[in-house]
């Protein structure tokens, strides 16, 4: 049934999905690289598609920016529409100098500055993580595929622009490889609901260099991503 912010009725969502942030990126993965496809979802322009990818049932929807917008999603997709698999495929600054614009980050693990997990009550503080298998399966696939790619720790901050310029200093002291904006919701509520999830970024910015990939190049860059998350779901 739908749900305040997902329209699709019972059985149009795969089990598996893909997760990027813009919407209009989710249509192009539908556009590009999914056949037989059907649109479940407008509501607020957030695009869903279902369709095939190599003969693999597989849904993608964007998500919006920042932690309480992915914590949304996934959660209404986990619970209501029954999705067992959720990648996001997203942008990421690196904050490691031997991490470069362009390289991919399988995210092992998400740190954060954000009060997420209060929700859950718990005693302390919970460390959120990906999904063994599809991690390893995400590797295994990148080194067939020879993609410059690093596993680490990531921060999935509340902030985008910091009043203090060097905040990053400190997380990367910590071995943090890159910053973005959802991951830790995502693994946290997937947890939480015994899903499976998984996030890979292309790092599209340097906080070292100051390199940053122009929007009108970030489409296409991001492809090698995009086919990665498709050939593990």
């Amino acid at each position: 049934m739908p749900t305040p912010h997902i329209e699709a009725l019972e059985g149009q969502i795969a089990e598996s999905i893909l997760l990027p942030g813009d919407p209009l990126r989710a249509k192009y993965i539908a556009d590009n690289f999914l056949t037989d496809v059907q649109q479940f979802n407008k509501v607020r322009n957030m695009l869903g598609y279902t369709g095939y990818y190599q003969g693999k049932r597989v849904s993608v929807m964007g998500t919006g920016m920042g932690m309480p917008s992915i914590g949304i999603y996934s959660y209404e997709l986990i619970k209501f529409y029954g999705v067992k698999k959720l990648i996001r495929v997203g942008s990421s600054g690196s904050v490691q100098p031997h991490i470069k614009v362009n390289d991919i980050v399988l995210a092992q693990a998400a740190s954060t500055n954000s009060n997420f997990g209060k929700q859950f009550n718990l005693p302390g503080i919970f460390s959120a993580t990906s999904d063994f298998k599809l991690l390893s399966d995400a590797a295994r696939r990148a080194e067939e595929l020879k993609l410059n790619y690093h596993v680490g720790n990531i921060l999935s901050s509340d902030i985008f622009y910091d009043d203090d310029p060097d905040s990053w200093k400190q997380w990367a002291a910590m071995g943090i490889a890159c910053f973005e904006m959802e991951a830790y919701a995502l693994f946290m509520t997937a947890t939480n609901l015994r899903a499976s999830a998984l996030t890979i970024c292309t790092v599209t910015d340097s906080f070292i260099t100051g390199e940053s990939m122009e929007a009108k190049d970030r489409e296409q860059t991001l492809i090698n991503m995009i086919g990665l998350a498709l050939d593990i779901v």
